[in-house]
This record gives structure tokens, C-alpha cells and sequence, in this order.
């Protein structure tokens, strides 16, 4: 048995691109920076290491979600690892992407709040009370 699940969350690094199949299904095509945090051995301090993920969303929703997404927008992102091989030039070429199931808006880099989501937002704190928990 494999599992192939992947949730990131981050910032888009470019604005999205949307383009269709030849048999006219919309792809959404965006880039998403993943921060890794990691001491710095000279200074001492943590830093943060951008990760560059390329993310494919398909379907209708990629459709409606294109006109809410833009470059900064911050997005946690549910779905699945796929990797791809072409040529160019000669060479043999290769990349491993996410394959989007599930998208959530959240704030904005300018701190305005996202609009849309392909998932329902639940705050947690207020969902969950003290005299629900069983413990």
C-alpha cells in the first residue's frame, strides 16, 4: 500500500495561469513559496529557506478559484504528488508537483482578508468549547 497526500501552505510566487486541455477542461497553473525554517550555524538564528512548489488545480473550480487568486495570496493546499518527465533540447527534464484537491484563501500579503474557498472555513477556537472536549 502507498499514500500520496501532501498539505502546504504559503504564498503564491506569481500570478496564476489558466489554460485548457484540448478536450476544453480548465487547468489552473500557480507556484506556491513554502518557508523551511533552519538554524544558521555561523549566527546562531533561525531563518527562513523558501521551498518553490509548483501546484495544478483541474476542472471547473480552477476555473471559478482564477479569478480570486493572485500573486501574495496566501492558500493552504490538500492534495497529491505527481511527477512528470519531458525533453527540451535534448536534455531529459523532470519536476514533482501538487496535484490540488482542496484549496483554502486566507489572508492576503497586503493583510486583506481572501474572499473565496473551495473548502469551508471552521475556526477552530470557536468551534470547539471546553465542555465539549470528553476529557
Amino acid at each position: 500500500m502507498s499514500i500520496n497526500r501532501t498539505i502546504i501552505s504559503g504564498h503564491l510566487t506569481r500570478e496564476p495561469e489558466l489554460r485548457s486541455t484540448a478536450g476544453g477542461m480548465p487547468v489552473l497553473g500557480f507556484g506556491v513559496a513554502v518557508n523551511d525554517r533552519r538554524k544558521n550555524q555561523q549566527t546562531g538564528e533561525w531563518e527562513d529557506y523558501p521551498n518553490f512548489i509548483d501546484c495544478t488545480m483541474l476542472g471547473n473550480r480552477a476555473e471559478s478559484l482564477s479569478r480570486y487568486l493572485s500573486k501574495g495570496t496566501k492558500v493552504a493546499i490538500e492534495g497529491k504528488l505527481r511527477w512528470s518527465q519531458w525533453e527540451r533540447d535534448g536534455q531529459k527534464r523532470s519536476k514533482i508537483e501538487v496535484v490540488v484537491d482542496d484549496i483554502e484563501l486566507m489572508k492576503r500579503q497586503d493583510g486583506s482578508q481572501a474572499v473565496a474557498s473551495a473548502a469551508p472555513v471552521v475556526d477552530a477556537c470557536q468551534a470547539v468549547h471546553d465542555e465539549d472536549i470528553p476529557f
